[in-house]
């Protein structure tokens, strides 16, 4: 593989494993925001408007940052049916047919969100909730994530293209 196409799948590796051993933290402020709800609810009868938003953020935030981890762990979903069975050179074969359809969608999805930022600050765009927040935030960390997917996507593709032909990444 060229130099710059090494130093490209090394550095969005980098990447992906430091934001996502980052976002895996996510969980447990998602924890920890419903625990104190629970609690001050439970005990001291004072509910908060923001628990449940806060949560499904960080849930969010979570999800889309993590996803270009997960590529590098192999940990998305698969049909498996006949590819567990292949070999390593067969299953880089089909990973390389398919991972462009992955690429394609990701794009359009980066696309959508960047759109969908430039309304949120444009309009000053707020959640329809009686606490309101501003969207705008949320909606960077989602095109954030979904960039660094698509970046591990294509970082992915390289590596399958030199497994494909029979050779290891560096």
């Amino acid at each position: 593989m060229p130099k710059i196409i090494n130093a490209f799948v090394r550095c969005t590796d980098a990447t992906s494993t430091a934001v996502g051993r980052f976002a895996q933290y996510m969980v447990f402020a998602m924890m920890g925001v419903l625990l104190f709800e629970s609690i001050s609810r439970t005990l001291f009868n004072r509910p908060h408007i923001w628990v449940v938003e806060i949560a499904q953020f960080l849930m969010a935030a979570y999800y889309l940052l993590g996803g270009g981890y997960s590529m590098i762990l192999e940990g998305h979903v698969r049909m498996d049916l006949l590819y567990g069975r292949w070999s390593t050179k067969r299953q880089a074969l089909a990973d390389v047919l398919t991972v462009p359809f992955l690429i394609f969608y990701l794009i359009f999805l980066l696309v959508g969100a960047i759109s969908s930022i430039d309304y949120a600050i444009r309009y000053g765009q707020v959640n329809y909730t009686p606490w309101a927040p501003p969207l705008a935030p949320i909606k960077i960390i989602m095109a954030i994530g979904i960039l660094i997917m698509l970046l591990q996507a294509i970082a992915t593709f390289f590596k399958d293209l030199e497994k494909a032909k029979g050779k290891e990444s560096s």
